[in-house]
């Protein structure tokens, strides 16, 4: 019989998060030293393209837009950066915070690090509405793509990513709280369900339609603009400054339910924040980016490998993390094929897939 202390997908004793690892203070040298390799990349990526532009012009035409004229510099790379590569490095950076530290939450709120943000049918959601919006263009869609213009795609998703998740919760409580166990096994059931939509949706797609889905659900930055990073900025800034401050009752509900009860921790408005929060993040990353896979999976996978599971250190350094690898993801995607550029999630899943196996392998080598 299951119950909330053992959830389907539990690990073993050995395995499962428990709130050791590094030290309040090495935590923050951890995430100290990816912060400055964050920078160190952003930096570095945004200077490279089609359009050649060296560090020192990119400090200079940084510093251009802020008053301080160091250098001149040429029109053209100044339009580039500014224009083109900044926003999409900012939303890359961004998307991947969110998707890393919303990764670290879930698999905290399971208690298991094969979890992931796609659980509980955020990502599933998200693209089955988009796939919906793009096959049928319903009198609903028509409407909205009159009000919102060139966002209609990212509030479809962002709706199903949100209409999805909410069932799942809804779904999942039991006699007045949310039972972990039951509300993985109703969002399996709803991910199976909206891959069978979203097939179906496929099956009636013409060619077109079928190039766009396909494009959508691999994923991408190029849609990056000032104007798309004013809007999904606010969102996905709130679960990166907010996570954190759930890392010390997470650590306590590492040890069970029951457990984290005895301690004062309320288990119920947990569960609540971490979803809220969760579903906020990835929802407005995959309306604004398209599917893209592993981020959430591999990377607080990696962090708890190097630091150990307290979230004091795993979910900032998640965030700083992730947005790294989509950082430098993104830099292959539309650098190795130019002038065309390759869907993001194929870079991801390149990467993340080998990572994940050869951590998997690791640790069961480290057990046996």
């Amino acid at each position: 019989m299951q119950t909330d202390l053992q959830p389907p997908l539990a690990a073993a004793p050995s395995q499962r998060i428990i709130p050791t690892g590094l030290p309040r203070s090495k935590g923050w040298w951890l995430n100290g030293l990816l912060l400055v390799l964050l920078l160190v990349v952003m930096v570095w990526s945004v200077g490279i393209g089609a359009v050649s532009i060296s560090v020192p012009d990119v400090l200079a035409i940084l510093l251009r837009q802020v008053g301080w004229e160091i250098a001149a510099v040429e029109p053209q790379q100044e339009t580039v950066l500014t224009v083109i590569r900044l926003p999409r490095i900012l939303l890359g950076v961004l998307v991947g915070g969110v998707l890393g530290i919303s990764g670290a939450a879930i698999q905290g709120l399971f208690r298991n690090p094969l979890a992931d943000p796609g659980l509980i049918g955020i990502s599933s959601g998200a693209s089955v509405m988009a796939v919906l919006m793009i096959v049928l263009q319903l009198k609903i869609f028509r409407d909205l793509s009159s009000l919102s213009g060139l966002y209609t795609l990212s509030l479809a998703a962002f709706a199903g990513a949100v209409g999805t998740t909410l069932l799942v919760y809804t779904l999942a409580r039991k006699n007045g709280r949310t039972v972990v166990s039951t509300m993985l096994l109703v969002g399996i059931a709803i991910n199976v369900f909206c891959e069978a939509l979203r097939g179906l949706m496929m099956y009636l797609a013409d060619e077109a339609q079928l190039r766009t889905i396909s494009t959508w659900s691999m994923g991408s930055l190029g849609g990056a603009s000032w104007e798309v990073l004013q809007v999904a900025t606010p969102f996905l800034l709130l679960p990166i400054l907010l996570m954190p401050r759930l890392s010390k009752p997470m650590n306590a509900f590492a040890l069970g339910e029951s457990q984290a009860g005895h301690l004062g921790v309320d288990v119920s408005k947990l569960k609540r924040n971490v979803v809220i929060l969760a579903t906020l993040g990835v929802g407005v990353a995959v309306a604004v980016s398209g599917v893209i896979g592993f981020i959430g999976l591999v990377v607080p996978h990696l962090i708890r490998l190097i630091s150990g599971a307290n979230h004091r250190t795993v979910l900032p350094a998640s965030a700083l993390l992730g947005a790294i690898v989509l950082t430098l993801s993104d830099l292959v995607a539309r650098t190795i094929v130019m002038p065309a550029e390759l869907p993001i999630g194929i870079i991801t899943g390149m990467i993340g897939a080998p990572t994940f196996l050869f951590m998997l392998i690791r640790g069961a080598g480290n057990r046996a």
